[in-house]
């Protein structure tokens, strides 16, 4: 079990070095729903979701499963669902989990927000894959798609994101 740190747009761990994206809003150690920021704290990974029509299934220590076209994750704060996977259609503001641009072809489910769930302190935390261009994301941490297999083959288990 490998913990990375993430540390000026530089994700660390296993002896390895990877440019990183990250939130819109910044690092913040007062998370709240729609803010941008990527929250600080250890970032357990949680499971690994992936896109089987376009990958195989990566090497991680975490549990696995294929995603779907009607998965999706809501972040609707007044829904009994904030924060954990729905089934498409969903009435809630949602994120759709099945993406054309490959940004969600890996999600690592991260535990932010998880135990318990608290509305409005933030959903869908992810670890995924990269823009091309790195764009920042909107609280999540994101790779390059190849430096996001090597990542998880190392033995990833945590983000640790400093204050």
């Amino acid at each position: 079990m490998v913990e990375f740190v993430l540390q000026g747009g530089v994700l660390r761990g296993a002896g390895l070095s990877f440019r990183a994206a990250f939130g819109r809003g910044g690092i913040t150690s007062q998370k709240r729903e729609g803010d941008g920021g990527t929250p600080v704290g250890l970032l357990k990974l949680v499971r690994v979701l992936y896109r089987a029509d376009r990958l195989a299934p990566p090497r991680c220590i975490v549990p696995l499963e294929p995603i779907a076209p009607a998965d999706g994750w809501c972040d609707d704060v007044a829904d009994a669902a904030y924060n954990k996977p729905v089934r498409l259609p969903c009435a809630a503001s949602h994120e759709e989990l099945w993406r054309a641009d490959g940004v969600y072809d890996i999600i690592g489910v991260l535990d932010w927000n998880l135990a318990p769930i608290v509305p409005g302190r933030g959903s869908a935390i992810f670890f995924h894959v990269a823009t091309p261009d790195y764009a920042p994301t909107a609280g999540c941490v994101a790779l390059a798609l190849p430096d996001m297999l090597a990542a998880l083959a190392a033995g990833m288990s945590a983000i640790h994101v400093p204050g």
